[in-house]
């Protein structure tokens, strides 16, 4: 007889958000948490204190907050809580390359170099010579719930730094390096190091839509103007105006400002029509799958905790959080939702 878990897996790329979270929204009939975020220490205290959490008797935690660790340093947290009622669960043990069962209370904060149940590793510095590197990376760990074994992979790709320049191209030279990151990441779990199982990568994948096909797109039937700065031939502004309605101004864009007049295009039936321009996760489906985009664009909403469905006007709303899995994760996951609720939301 089949045995089934219910796992809850969490995403967010901003721990100052997690103050005004109430965990009760999201734990009900809830065998397996999953948190995975770019960490603070504040929301793990308020999240493993709170009542709703009290039958999550094992916890696995990981944080990587040494910033004074340039080469190695990503700020990518992984938290595991495990309810009392599921019984088989075991972690991976990188170093002795074996199955350990989870009990206790298992809190790592600070250099992770030398804790065996999590894989962490940030880009390499001379991937894109061209631009300053950050702290980004992936972070994994391996499990076995109920006989099936998989691995749960954080990861976090690199951001549009200037929308002006997302515009330039198709795709854009941030898509480019997104992609050769994730491709990367990719390699890495699969790389024979270890025995290849089912995986799941979620995160800030930071994903955009194809800028330059969606500003064409938006701007059909807009007078477009571009304005450069006066010591340079350098874009300053791109301004997109309606050829009637008094000239209203119907998209803006600056470095830093994507400002579109009907900005409910992005929320009416989540985005859908929208979706054709989400183009960069089909470089990989030789190799990973997704289930389907039900829910709008996941950034970049509000950090006003009571504006939860408004975007604010820095980006071009997209669908930058995901879940995208093997195909042999996502073939058991519709074996087992044959039984079960399964549902992709944001």
């Amino acid at each position: 007889m089949e045995t089934h878990t219910d796992v809850l897996l969490v995403t967010a790329n901003v721990g100052s958000l997690f103050d005004n979270v109430r965990i009760h929204t999201v734990t009900h009939n809830v065998d397996l948490l999953y948190s995975s975020l770019l960490c603070n220490i504040k929301p793990i205290q308020s999240i493993e204190t709170s009542e709703e959490m009290k039958d999550f008797n094992r916890v696995c935690i990981y944080v990587d907050n040494q910033f004074q660790a340039e080469n190695s340093f990503t700020a990518l947290g992984s938290m595991y809580f495990i309810h009392k009622t599921l019984k088989d669960i075991h972690q991976y043990d990188f170093n002795v390359e074996d199955f350990k069962a989870v009990s206790g209370q298992n809190k790592h904060v600070g250099s992770l170099d030398r804790v065996t149940t999590v894989e962490k590793e940030k880009f390499p510095k001379n991937f894109w010579p061209d631009f300053k590197w950050s702290r980004k990376g992936f972070m994994r760990t391996r499990w076995i719930i109920h006989n099936q074994a998989l691995d749960l992979v954080n990861v976090h790709l690199f951001h549009d730094a200037s929308n002006l320049i997302a515009c330039n191209s198709s795709p854009s030279i941030y898509s480019a390096n997104r992609k050769n990151a994730l491709r990367y990441v990719i390699n890495r779990i699969s790389d024979g190091r270890f025995p290849p199982l089912p995986f799941f990568l979620f995160g800030d994948f930071n994903f955009r839509l194809d800028t330059q096909s969606l500003v064409q797109h938006l701007s059909t039937s807009a007078d477009v103007q571009t304005v450069k700065k006066d010591s340079s031939n350098e874009v300053e502004k791109i301004i997109c105006e309606e050829k009637d309605n008094d000239h209203r101004v119907l998209l803006h864009i600056e470095e830093k400002l994507f400002t579109y007049l009907h900005q409910a295009v992005f929320r009416e039936d989540n985005g859908r029509a929208l979706l054709k321009y989400d183009k960069e996760p089909a470089g990989f489906h030789d190799v990973i799958g997704e289930e389907d985009i039900k829910f709008p664009p996941s950034y970049p909403y509000s950090e006003e905790y009571t504006k939860p469905t408004q975007y604010m006007n820095t980006r071009c709303p997209a669908w930058c959080d995901r879940i995208l899995m093997s195909h042999t994760a996502q073939e058991f996951i519709h074996k087992v939702s044959q039984c079960l609720w399964l549902q992709y939301h944001s």
